[in-house]
């Protein structure tokens, strides 16, 4: 509750998802890449019977340090500051001492600690390394929720915005998650609640097959979209 009642929370709206200042009612911003988070993360904390309400904590959280300009900020703030800057690193702070006057959300460890590790880049969207895994089966939800939701919507968009075409995309990505973005996301959140479940709750994972359409597809954007 604190976190949807914060001063920034109400700020994603006006932040970058990918496009900025966008002509058009119909694009992500920050705020509903957020919600999209949170419902795909909740379906699969529900399904494998995990915290729902912690899983949405952290899945609101989560993007509340990131700049206006999306990665750009992130990636000039990062160079202008003697420390450096990292929109997770943000987000923490804001929950922590930006809020309330310098109070803070008086959020769980648990909460926090999700906010802080949910953050990929580039990199694996598994954990493979033990510094970067979270505390709880539910931020590792998280931390895959986000991949999920945000390449399949900012393939959405880049088609709205006629960057793309669905002819584009590699058609063993398309093969194996789906043609549309239904499609795709249902895949995506049917395979990680099965290969978690096979896992022995070990982990949150995602099969194989699965992982490495997601994975082609993140680099096609990449390619064609981000950079």
């Amino acid at each position: 509750d604190g976190i949807i009642h914060s001063k920034a929370f109400r700020r994603l709206k006006h932040k970058t998802q990918v496009f900025l200042a966008p002509r058009g009612d119909h694009y992500r911003t920050r705020l509903t890449h957020t919600l999209e988070v949170s419902q795909i993360a909740r379906t699969i904390a529900r399904a494998l019977r995990l915290n729902e309400d912690l899983t949405e904590a952290i899945s609101l959280g989560h993007d509340l340090g990131h700049t206006p300009f999306g990665h750009a900020g992130e990636e000039l703030l990062n160079e202008l500051l003697p420390e450096g800057f990292k929109h997770n690193e943000q987000s923490l702070r804001v929950v922590d001492i930006l809020e309330k006057e310098g109070k803070g959300l008086n959020l769980t460890h648990e909460v926090r600690d999700g906010i802080l590790k949910h953050s990929k880049g580039m990199g694996p969207i598994l954990c493979e390394d033990e510094r970067d895994k979270p505390l709880t089966l539910e931020a590792e939800v998280v931390r895959i929720s986000d991949v999920i939701a945000y390449v399949n919507h900012d393939v959405d968009d880049a088609i709205r915005a006629g960057l793309i075409q669905v002819k584009d995309i590699p058609k063993d990505v398309l093969s194996t998650l789906g043609n549309t973005h239904a499609q795709r996301i249902n895949t995506l959140v049917k395979s990680v609640i099965r290969a978690t479940k096979e896992s022995n709750y070990k982990r949150v994972c995602l099969e194989e097959e699965k992982l490495r359409a997601l994975l082609k597809l993140r680099e096609f954007l990449f390619e064609k979209i981000y950079f």
